[in-house]
């Protein structure tokens, strides 16, 4: 029998330290919230719910975060990064500027952050915790596209393709996949001839 500081050929393991357990512990929260988020939405989303998924004790879950807006919050910034940062390191290929911002708004994070957008418009906590969200999110943007373009877009014309491929987004949740699909194909590349080189 090994125990929790031996691999089971007998080498130690090495403890982690609180610092890593802390960010485990919030990573799980963070990942947790995401799914709730996308599988319940926002108004039954609950922190109880969230740490159980997480397995960490409620206390754990109001140590980190001592409230849902903070929670849900922080969350969907955790996706944001991480999805830049896919993005980046893929190295896409210029030519496709608008697919890839078209892209970036579908998944997990879109439908996380679109529940989000929806709920605070009545929710004035939540309101509140998204501003600063949402300029964190269109500088993450607009500095990604930058660096995917680089001078092939202007700013004008990133911070339109960013409008037109959230309101895409948007419209698809009304669309099978099939018809989103054959939409995209249509119009993505009158989009880009539009924006390219602009």
């Amino acid at each position: 029998m090994t125990t929790d500081t031996e691999l089971s050929d007998g080498a130690p393991t090495p403890r982690r330290t609180q610092a890593e357990r802390t960010a485990g512990t919030r990573a799980k929260l963070l990942d947790a919230a995401i799914e709730c988020l996308v599988e319940l939405g926002f108004s039954k989303t609950s922190t109880q719910e969230i740490a159980r998924r997480a397995g960490v004790s409620r206390g754990a879950q109001l140590h980190h975060f001592p409230t849902k807006e903070s929670l849900v919050t922080a969350a969907v910034e955790h996706l944001v990064d991480r999805r830049l940062s896919e993005i980046l390191e893929a190295e896409p290929d210029p030519e496709r500027g608008p697919e890839i911002l078209a892209d970036a708004f579908s998944g997990p994070l879109f439908y996380a952050a679109l529940e989000l957008w929806v709920a605070a418009r009545t929710d004035p906590a939540l309101h509140e915790a998204m501003v600063p969200l949402e300029r964190r999110v269109a500088e993450a943007i607009q500095s990604g596209a930058q660096i995917v373009m680089g001078s092939r877009m202007s700013t004008e014309s990133i911070e339109l393709s960013v409008e037109l491929a959230r309101g895409l987004a948007v419209s698809a949740l009304f669309r099978t996949p099939e018809a989103d699909a054959q939409l995209r194909d249509r119009l993505l590349p009158f989009w880009s001839e539009k924006v390219m080189d602009s």
